[in-house]
């Protein structure tokens, strides 16, 4: 983590500072103090319905060293090392820039629609059995959470992998000015982000924002080659730097073949490299291809590759797989589009042997206008076939079960208004040998469902 004294962050943020507190070392940044550690420069973040302001004299009790203060802020604490700045937020930002240009270290920048977090976990599981690498802890991928996870690298880091997300226009052009990635990846593109952006144009814009910050020929950008318009028109950016693309198309320099996918995870072949990972998804498959390109970049050979992957771990709520009496469930409740929701069903369809599948659809959030169509196009994308059992949670989701009712027999489509009318209907359906998916935006908490089922179910 960052160690400066406080004259040095003063001039990397130009910040007003009393010369008396100059000498005083900070180790770390905290903007909550919740997780404040003794010796963090507390940084009070300003938003719509907060001012971390207020929690400044706590911070100062817990340890803090110094605090970040903005200017036209009243009540700044006594005999407290301040460092006066216009806006906390830019100054953390800046703070993350500068300090990030003192370091050795070599980015990575990692962003798409889908499956940056399990990129990102593969890829510094990856380079980590060569590199002491870091990566972004959890999500931490927006304007504040970058410059955290940038703030949080050792001196002697090798590697850095940056997640970064946005909602519009110009936030990966930001975080690529802050982060500075020697190597970017783009996963995919999809109908995430309708409802900030509109267009599928504009979000396939937002991101080729990574794309137009590879400037020079030492510069890497990895992309989904499967997405023809994004093939197309970075083919048409006449980029300066090296550049690979992955997928299942002929024309992809890195492809997937002889996919495998079993409970213990995925196994694919590219070239003369044979990969096992132990996660969940055919869909994963495509984001490792991601991981070799900037893997072999950085000079890895395939046996560390290998060694690289058999050790994954992603972040929670991601494909997560348990078994309670007899009963397998995939937890996969921490966000929900429609492209990730196909993978999902994908995988159960493909899973065999179980007696009944079922799965648990919960609304996908942040369409926009095409909300209701591409509610309904899942809907249109379940199996009869492959399904025993589907069930719906949320106002949007009901798009979901309507669409689907017809292809199913009367009584297997069940739309519920809430976890607990959801579970009451769920329970009865639940047998051994019954593999479930739980998939459902974040705002819905379907983790809480995940619980309150292995509970039940566990208790039989």
């Amino acid at each position: 983590m960052i160690r400066r004294t406080l004259a040095s962050v003063a001039c990397m943020i130009d910040a007003s500072l009393e010369s008396r507190w100059g000498g005083v070392e900070i180790h770390g940044v905290s903007t909550d103090t919740r997780t404040l550690q003794p010796g963090n420069l507390f940084v009070p973040i300003v938003g719509e319905r907060f001012d971390g302001h207020q929690f400044a004299e706590e911070a100062v009790r817990k340890g803090a060293a110094a605090l970040l203060w903005k200017r036209d802020t009243a009540g700044a604490p006594k005999d407290v090392p301040i460092l006066y700045v216009d806006d906390t937020l830019r100054a953390i930002q800046r703070l993350a820039a500068a300090y990030r240009r003192q370091l050795g270290v070599r980015v990575i920048g990692v962003t798409g629609s889908n499956g940056k977090t399990s990129t990102k976990d593969m890829l510094a599981s990856v380079l980590s059995v060569r590199y002491k690498t870091q990566k972004t802890p959890g999500n931490l991928n927006n304007q504040l959470g970058v410059p955290l996870t940038l703030l949080g690298l050792d001196e002697d880091a090798e590697y850095a992998v940056v997640e970064m997300g946005m909602s519009g226009l110009g936030e990966i052009r930001e975080l690529c000015r802050i982060a500075k990635p020697d190597t970017g990846i783009i996963t995919n593109v999809s109908e995430v982000h309708l409802g900030d952006l509109h267009t599928r144009e504009r979000i396939m814009q937002a991101k080729l924002e990574m794309a137009e910050c590879m400037t020079t020929p030492d510069h890497l950008f990895i992309y989904n080659g499967d997405h023809e318009r994004m093939y197309r028109i970075v083919h048409e950016m006449n980029l300066p730097c090296k550049r690979v693309t992955f997928g299942q198309r002929y024309y992809n320099q890195l492809r997937a073949e002889e996919i495998r996918v079993t409970r213990e995870g995925v196994s694919f072949r590219t070239g003369e490299l044979k990969v096992h990972i132990p996660v969940l998804g055919k869909h994963q498959a495509m984001n490792a291809l991601a991981v070799i390109a900037a893997a072999k970049h950085a000079g890895l050979t395939d046996e560390e590759i290998r060694r690289g992957f058999a050790q994954v771990q992603l972040t929670g709520m991601r494909m997560e797989w348990e078994d309670v009496a007899g009963i397998s469930i995939i937890n996969d409740a921490y966000k929900s589009n429609p492209s990730s929701v196909r993978a999902a069903l994908d995988l159960v369809y493909e899973l065999e042997p179980y007696e009944r599948k079922i799965v648990v659809l919960g609304d996908m959030v942040e369409l926009g206008e095409e909300s209701v169509e591409l509610h309904r196009e899942i809907g249109r994308y379940l199996s009869a076939e492959h399904l025993s059992y589907v069930f719906t949670i949320g106002s949007f989701a009901k798009d979901i079960a309507r669409t689907a009712a017809g292809r199913f027999a009367p009584g297997k489509v069940i739309a519920c208004d809430d976890q607990e009318q959801l579970l009451r209907k769920l329970l009865p359906v639940m047998a051994e040998g019954t593999l479930l998916l739980v998939k459902g935006s974040r705002t819905l908490g379907l983790e809480r469902l995940v619980d309150a089922l292995k509970r039940e179910v566990g208790d039989v």
